[in-house]
């Protein structure tokens, strides 16, 4: 029933594991509360959050639900968190440049 909507080339959204949304939420939660400011992610270079990715995906290397001691939620959340950054910067047009050029 109901051909009023045409979604044939719309994400499914409802198709994304919920825990990623909620570990991507727990570590910007994180991050505002020691930043104090929701939106500071924005500030900082893309190539800045492919190294913090590496680093918390080499500090989970021989065991995937090791804990990052300063955050104490999982390296692979941050990780999760830190790519979510970089696809929002280079998709959505930001690409982390913060010295005024495209």
């Amino acid at each position: 029933m109901g051909t009023a909507k045409d979604d044939k080339n719309k994400p499914v959204l409802s198709l994304v594991p919920p825990e990623l949304i909620y570990s991507v939420a727990g570590v910007r939660k994180y991050g505002t509360d020691k930043y104090h400011d929701p939106n500071n992610w924005k500030q900082v270079e893309t190539q800045r959050y492919w190294e913090a990715t590496i680093r918390h995906i080499v500090a989970a290397w021989n065991d995937y639900t090791a804990i990052d001691p300063e955050s104490g939620l999982m390296h692979i959340e941050h990780a999760a968190c830190d790519l979510a950054f970089m696809l929002q910067q280079i998709k959505g047009g930001n690409d982390g440049n913060t010295d005024g050029t495209e």
